[in-house]
């Protein structure tokens, strides 16, 4: 399986308490596509993932960590003429980004040309990264076309940021586009209902309706998954005490993705991605350290 798109170095700290008063922190990647690799990993799912980031100290570490997690990064590329993104966590209070011009953001449609897209199962990408720059915008275009010209799946998380996007119209119709060349789509019924105004799940099924497989996630109530013509099939959240949820999305997802490569049934795919949610909802970083 093959990832894309952009992680940056994830500053949290050590326990969970505010920024402000915090005296020790992490240092760890945190990126969509490559939580979802690295979980992917744990479980036991061979996979890449694939970027760019700078020649710099904290590149180099996070490519470190993602590799240490058992993930492919040979086609990661390293860009001397920009910085690798950072963002940090503020328990209770959110998350700041620092990611302006970084090397991931200047990646382009060629890149796609030295992927192995042709040579994996599943392509994993997210509605991130055509909102970090025009250039990254045709990137996921291209993967797109070169996995459609393979017939190899696509993978697409909705993942709305909504800071990324000049309106909400904007992300709203391209992120819609985008899901509906995809043949497996998540999304939260929260983001849906922001883009697309869908109250329920059904709602957003109507909305996409020849997507092969939609998995709608509803927070701490659940998620549904229609696979084909099928009614949706609904599996609720495990009740947990939170830390933070951040990331816990993209573990979900991998968690989903991981039983649905094993030929597991949708009930039994989405239990296997709210086992996998709950290990980060517990933990400050989006895949806690150790995680199995």
């Amino acid at each position: 399986m093959l990832t894309v798109g952009e992680t940056m170095v994830l500053v949290t700290p050590a326990v969970a308490e505010p920024l402000e008063s915090a005296t020790a922190f992490h240092l760890d990647p945190g990126g969509a596509e490559s939580n979802v690799a690295c979980h992917l990993a744990a479980l036991g799912t061979s996979v890449a993932w694939a970027s760019a980031v700078g020649d710099d100290a904290l590149g180099r570490r996070l490519v470190r960590q993602i590799t240490d997690h058992g993930v492919d990064t040979a086609w990661v590329r390293r860009d001397a003429a920009a910085q690798t993104g950072l963002y940090v966590k503020d328990p209770g209070n959110g998350v700041r980004y620092y990611r302006a011009g970084s090397a991931a953001s200047r990646l382009e449609p060629s890149f796609a040309d030295d992927l192995p897209i042709a040579d994996v199962r599943l392509v994993h990408v997210s509605g991130i990264t055509p909102a970090l720059s025009t250039s990254c915008d045709a990137l996921v275009d291209a993967i797109l076309d070169r996995a459609a010209a393979a017939g190899v799946p696509v993978s697409f998380d909705v993942n709305h940021r909504a800071q990324l996007w000049p309106s909400t119209d904007a992300a709203a119709g391209r992120l819609a586009a985008l899901a509906a060349r995809a043949d497996l789509v998540f999304v939260g019924l929260d983001e849906a209902q922001v883009l697309w105004g869908a109250k329920t799940p059904d709602d957003v099924r109507r909305l996409l309706p020849d997507v092969r497989e939609l998995v709608v996630k509803d927070g701490a109530v659940g998620a549904t998954a229609y696979l084909g013509d099928a009614e949706g099939v609904h599996v609720p959240a495990f009740v947990v005490d939170v830390v933070e949820v951040v990331g816990a999305g993209d573990a979900f997802a991998a968690g989903y993705l991981h039983a649905m490569l094993r030929g597991a049934a949708p009930d039994e795919r989405l239990l296997a991605g709210h086992e996998r949610a709950v290990l980060t909802i517990a933990d400050t970083a989006d895949v806690p350290r150790g995680i199995r």
